[in-house]
């Protein structure tokens, strides 16, 4: 089979079309509030100039306002948009809302649509997904999940606590995973409910405090106490909400990673920009053998990063689950995104280190990314087990095929 990376000519118009959105609009703003924005005032101030520019929601269908891209479209686009960290969130991309959507046009019905999924794709609302959990709680191990939901005359009640639930300050409601069945460390028995911001049951305990600041609504700690919902508030079926986690798993992953890689050549830029015109001991720092080094290294990284995304995205397009090719992918982009980003801070000296540059934000966002969406070593582990299993089953190399999680 035929593995066509390059992307159609509307995808590639739609692409360059964003890039010079973000440029003209959203570097200002950038710059004008260091990457970091809270207000809403200034997210729909974005949102509506991405709107009249028509680079809006690229990834819902046209049916809700957007381009319907499949996942190589959005590799092209999402890049773009990741150049500013303000551009996702202008386009209505960003984590967690973005990996939402997919998953309710997966999965709602039509009623769930039209009160959850169309609002959220218009950016009238923002959302979270409400699964990790303090420990000995739901991390990297999901099966740990410990937050239950019991039924009650007329729907469920859920119980338990969530943590770095992003997005969650301000957001219009919640799609929380719960424990239907067995005990903590049991494989299945959660279930997704989709939970509103006005419900007594679902509390706020705290913003906390990290290391990254970009994600609009923070990382929150949530109560859920006697958190009533009613039948309808099921997402999909009971019992199978790992099961529709998979469908919102791999496709997040490498849409984080896209992001992250228009950042790590936003980065590249600066360091190249300030090594061309920046002269010391006679000569300037693009011509000294070390910057040259550095400059060659992250091109490597960018172009490598590049071609694992569009081929688990290529994998996904397919319908396969790309379970150990968006392993890789999100393995090696996290860490070499870090590299490209400390590599260009490093040739900008001293600038590169204060507040005239954006490279020290960029450094404190990208870092997390090792292990957000799962940490660096657990996809390690996953990858090796897979590989392993491929050999004691007489597979041999699948040179990355989607295997089974």
């Amino acid at each position: 089979m035929t593995v066509d990376f390059s992307p159609d000519p509307s995808v590639a118009e739609l692409a360059q079309r964003t890039a010079r959105f973000i440029r003209e609009t959203v570097l200002p703003l950038e710059k004008q509030h260091k990457g970091v924005v809270h207000t809403e005032a200034v997210r729909l101030e974005l949102q509506r100039a991405a709107k009249e520019a028509g680079v809006f929601a690229p990834h819902v269908t046209a049916e809700l306002g957007g381009h319907g891209l499949d996942m190589r479209g959005r590799a092209a686009v999402f890049e773009e948009a990741g150049y500013s960290l303000l551009g996702p969130l202008a386009l209505n991309i960003a984590a967690p809302d973005e990996g939402n959507m997919h998953l309710l046009e997966a999965v709602a019905t039509p009623e769930q649509r039209e009160r959850y999924l169309r609002p959220l794709a218009a950016g009238d609302i923002r959302s979270c997904f409400a699964m990790t959990e303090p420990a000995p709680g739901a991390g990297s191990d999901p099966n740990a999940l410990t937050t239950r939901a019991e039924r009650v005359p007329g729907g469920w009640r859920i119980d338990g606590r969530k943590w770095f639930i992003t997005g969650a300050d301000g957001a219009g409601f919640a799609i929380v995973m719960a424990r239907t069945s067995g005990a903590p460390g049991d494989r299945g028995g959660s279930t997704m409910f989709l939970v509103d911001s006005d419900n007594p049951g679902m509390k706020t305990v705290r913003h906390i405090e990290t290391l990254d600041e970009s994600l609009f609504g923070g990382h929150i700690e949530l109560l859920f106490d006697g958190c009533v919902v009613p039948e309808d508030a099921v997402l999909g079926e009971v019992d199978e909400g790992f099961r529709y986690a998979q469908v919102r798993l791999g496709p997040a992953r490498m849409t984080h990673c896209m992001r992250w890689l228009g950042i790590a050549r936003h980065a590249q830029d600066i360091a190249v920009a300030r090594a061309a015109e920046r002269e010391l001991f006679g000569s300037r720092l693009a011509d000294l053998g070390m910057v040259q080094q550095m400059i060659a290294d992250n091109e490597i990284d960018i172009a490598a990063t590049r071609g694992l995304i569009l081929r688990a995205c290529w994998e996904l397009d397919q319908g396969g689950s790309a379970a150990q090719s968006t392993s890789i992918a999100k393995t090696f982009s996290a860490e070499a995104i870090w590299r490209v980003v400390d590599r260009s801070l490093q040739i900008c000296g001293s600038l590169g280190v204060s507040g005239d540059a954006l490279l020290g934000r960029f450094l404190r966002e990208v870092r997390p990314f090792r292990i957000y969406d799962g940490p660096s070593e657990t996809h390690r582990w996953a990858i090796a087990r897979r590989v392993v299993r491929r050999y004691e089953t007489g597979a041999g190399s699948q040179g990355g095929k989607g295997d089974a999680a």
